[in-house]
């Protein structure tokens, strides 16, 4: 799948918001915004954005797929199963998912560490900020056994590299989306009065630390 096309997707089911003033989860501000959960209602454009990592990863003999909760556990799901229909000669291709502990850590549980140990596993994610996230998974996903074959995400907007999320053999982004981002203090969108937006992002809880402050 051509990015165009990714990019005439995310527009068609309004995952893509511009032209207004974004709290991101850094705390940075900024303009633009890939709204992940825009896209997951709908199956059949979900569907198909999966089916572009099973395309790229075609090769890589993908015996697991693993994504951080909540919302990769859709994708995950979808690429599984484009994977064992795609590979059916294969075997089933399973579709699990990592979840936060109480200290925030990704962990995976409910039998799925031992479902994945010595498998080769793609790790998929919907939008690439910092990458943290994701890191975090490829090191769960070792740390029970498991072999990262690579990482596969809808959107990479943070100019993310392989460093960054735990040096995985490969990383594929079905569209690279260069947002700026300011520090709240050099926000102009601030400075101009522009309205937080609320609906996405972080805007609604910035507002309340703002308020809980004056």
């Amino acid at each position: 799948m051509k990015e165009q096309e990714v990019l005439e997707i995310l527009a068609r089911v309004g995952a893509v918001i511009t032209d207004s003033h974004i709290v991101y989860t850094s705390g940075k501000h900024g303009s633009a915004y890939v709204n992940k959960d825009a896209i997951y209602p709908h199956t059949d454009e979900t569907s198909q954005l999966c089916f572009a990592f099973v395309q790229h990863f075609a090769g890589d003999k993908v015996e697991a797929v693993i994504a951080p909760a909540i919302g990769g556990v859709i994708l995950s799901q979808w690429t599984a199963f484009h994977f064992s229909q795609a590979l059916d000669t294969q075997g089933e291709v399973l579709g699990v998912y990592a979840e936060k502990d109480e200290n925030g850590e990704f962990v995976i549980k409910r039998g799925y560490d031992k479902l994945i140990k010595g498998k080769r596993v793609l790790v998929v994610e919907d939008v690439l900020t910092t990458g943290g996230s994701v890191k975090k998974v490829v090191e769960a996903t070792r740390a029970v056994g498991g072999i990262v074959i690579g990482v596969g995400a809808l959107c990479n907007r943070g100019g993310i590299t392989v460093a960054d999320i735990g040096n995985p053999p490969k990383l594929f982004a079905l569209v690279d989306v260069k947002l700026d981002a300011w520090d709240e203090a050099d926000c102009p969108l601030c400075q101009q009065g522009v309205p937080i937006n609320t609906e996405v992002g972080k805007g609604r809880e910035y507002l309340a630390r703002k308020t809980q402050k004056q």
